[in-house]
C-alpha cells in the first residue's frame, strides 16, 4: 500500500523525460535527413530520365516514321547524368521506345543512430520521362 508521501513522490519524478526528448530530436533529425535524401534522389532520378529522353533516334525522327529514344545513347545518356550526380541507379527504356524509368539508390548516413548501431539507411528514388511531340498539342499515352 502506498502512503501519501510516497504516492506524491512519483508523480513529480520526471526520471525518464529526457530520454523521451532525445528520441523525439532523434528520429526527427534522422528521419527528416532519410526525406530530404529521399527528394533528392527522386529528383536526380527525374533529372536523369530527362537526359536520357534527349537522345533521340535521329534515323526515325528524320524519316517522320517515329519519335522515339536510341535505347544505347539513352541510357549513356541518363548514366552519365547519375554519375555526375555522384547517385547509383538503373535505366531502363519502353519497348515502344517513348519512356525512360531510372530508378536511383544510396544511402542516408544517420546522425545520431549510430549509437543505436545504424550508421546508414538506404534511400531510393524513381523518376520517368515520356517522351511528347505534336504540332499543337502534345501527342502521347
Amino acid at each position: 500500500m502506498c502512503t501519501k508521501g510516497t504516492f506524491t513522490r512519483r508523480l513529480d519524478d520526471d526520471r525518464g523525460g529526457v530520454t523521451v526528448f532525445v528520441a523525439i530530436c532523434v528520429i526527427a533529425v534522422d528521419g527528416g535527413g532519410k526525406m530530404r535524401a529521399t527528394e533528392r534522389a527522386d529528383f536526380i532520378a527525374t533529372e536523369a530520365a530527362r537526359a536520357g529522353g534527349q537522345a533521340i533516334d535521329p534515323a526515325q525522327a528524320i524519316a517522320g516514321t517515329a519519335i522515339t529514344v536510341d535505347p544505347q545513347a539513352a541510357q549513356a545518356a541518363a548514366q552519365a547524368y547519375l554519375r555526375s550526380a555522384d547517385m547509383a541507379g538503373t535505366v531502363a527504356v519502353s519497348a515502344d521506345g517513348k519512356t525512360l524509368t531510372v530508378t536511383t539508390t544510396g544511402t542516408y548516413n544517420t546522425k545520431f543512430l549510430p549509437v543505436a548501431g545504424i550508421g546508414a539507411l538506404p534511400v531510393t528514388g524513381h523518376g520517368k520521362a515520356t517522351l511528347l511531340h505534336g504540332v499543337t498539342v502534345p501527342e502521347g499515352p
